[in-house]
């Protein structure tokens, strides 16, 4: 029953939003409500489900977009989005521009979280796009597979960090494999999946299609070249997120390795490389490199600074209640249910990691739930295999990734930034993780015959 209760609810939702024209928001709260009563919450938990799924979404991710936008508007407003791109354009040309964004996401993906890379790169990729007159998708959709298989697949993200934990496996195999199995991802999800989507789902591609919420950030006046910031200073803004949060996993990982214990300095290290704490000292430098540095009156950065966070409080609010959808799900016990299917399974561990995976993702929305709910359900049986560690690591991981829609909030952050409709995101955002979850598990069973 859990699992009917969760497509009855998918297609409520989906009904809502389609065919009534409720507005995402207030529709996500009522399937919300109608989800908890129907898996048969208790009437005291349903409203603190529902209220603590938002505040702890919204606490992960809230100042994350808050000061993204703000890091974007000042990059975009200065001109230094357009030195960006015209840069990048110039040298890639439009013949393999989507190449070159697939490689600026892989680049930043291997240190960003998802949503980090994407409030940072749509903005810059919405100029690129206007520079080579091509729908922003063709080049977002790479950009998004770029930043989703890097947080799937490679640590330090926390998905595969933490799955390998749970396994035991060897850190560095992981990034090793990871890596290995990303760069055929990638070329399959990102440019090769675009020309394919491009065909059967023309709207989404649309050169006339309204900006999402994130795009308008980057929309800015267009300056002649020689009035923009230097290509290095704009580059390095825009970087500064990904260089501090290298330094900071680095200084880790070199503290592990060397067996030095944890003190005051290595904690202030990892404070400064939390994702809310970058993104603020992100800030503070563009506005000196994008402002004071260029003479641009205080005033006038706040200015840019404020219609950024109004531009993306919808976008905060959706996000949120998405979360709310997602904790009912986990506390009505949709990952328990699944798991429990599978008991005794004797399938091989690695199909079996990527199938649990696959299910429970599908079924509750959180790629970290359904990576962790399947490392607690496959332990027991590697223990007594000798399946590459590393491998199953990737396996869950892939699974995990799957067919991301109505339950998560990654779908509804891309949605929002490229200004699709719901259907339209089903059709290329959803399919595009399937595709990612499938050939990562092609990928982990072919290298499986060598290693």
């Amino acid at each position: 029953m859990p699992l009917v209760i969760v497509a009855a609810a998918i297609v409520v939702l989906l009904l809502l939003i389609i065919k009534f024209k409720v507005h995402t928001f207030i529709a996500l709260v009522i399937v919300s409500f109608l989800t908890a009563i129907a898996l048969g919450m208790p009437v005291s938990k349903i409203v603190e489900s529902i209220e603590g799924g938002f505040g702890d979404t919204l606490a992960s991710v809230g100042l994350i977009f808050g000061f993204g936008a703000i890091l974007g508007k000042l990059i975009a407003d200065s001109g230094g989005a357009q030195r960006i791109a015209e840069t990048l354009v110039g040298k890639f040309g439009q013949r393999y521009i989507q190449w070159a964004v697939v490689l600026v996401a892989l680049i930043l993906g291997v240190a960003l979280f998802f949503e980090v890379g994407i409030v940072l790169l749509v903005p810059i990729v919405y100029q690129m796009a206007k520079q080579v007159k091509l729908p922003l998708m063709y080049l977002g959709l790479p950009m998004a597979t770029g930043l989703s298989v890097m947080h799937g697949f490679l640590p330090p993200h926390p998905g595969p960090t933490v799955i390998a934990a749970q396994y035991h496996a060897n850190l560095g195999m992981v990034l090793l494999y990871g890596v290995i199995i990303a760069i055929p991802t990638v070329v399959i999800a990102g440019p090769l999946f675009t020309a394919v989507a491009r065909k059967y789902a023309p709207g989404a591609f649309a050169m006339n299609k309204k900006a999402g919420v994130l795009a308008t950030i980057g929309d800015a006046e267009q300056r002649d070249l020689e009035d923009t910031p230097g290509f290095g200073i704009s580059a390095l803004t825009a970087l500064f997120p990904v260089i501090l949060m290298m330094i900071a996993t680095i200084t880790d990982l070199v503290r592990q390795a060397a067996g030095v214990d944890d003190n005051l300095a290595f904690r202030i290290v990892a404070m400064i490389g939390k994702p809310s704490t970058v993104m603020l000292i992100s800030v503070l430098f563009a506005v000196y490199t994008m402002g004071i540095h260029r003479k641009i009156p205080m005033s006038k950065l706040m200015e840019s600074a404020e219609s950024s966070v109004k531009a993306v409080g919808m976008l905060l609010l959706i996000i949120g209640v998405s979360g709310s959808l997602k904790e009912v799900l986990i506390n009505g016990g949709v990952g328990d249910y699944v798991a429990d299917m599978f008991a005794g399974s004797t399938l091989s561990p690695l199909l079996l990691a990527w199938i649990i995976a696959s299910v429970v993702r599908i079924a509750q929305g959180s790629a970290t739930v359904a990576a962790l709910t399947t490392a607690g359900l496959v332990i027991p049986l590697v223990q007594d295999s000798d399946v590459n560690l590393a491998l199953i690591t990737l396996a869950t991981g892939a699974g995990s990734l799957i067919a991301s829609h109505v339950n998560d909030t990654g779908f509804w952050i891309v949605k929002e930034s490229f200004g699709l409709s719901v259907k339209e995101t089903l059709a290329t955002w959803t399919v595009l993780e399937t595709v990612i979850a499938v050939c990562g598990l092609g990928f982990v069973l072919l290298l499986g015959l060598f290693v």
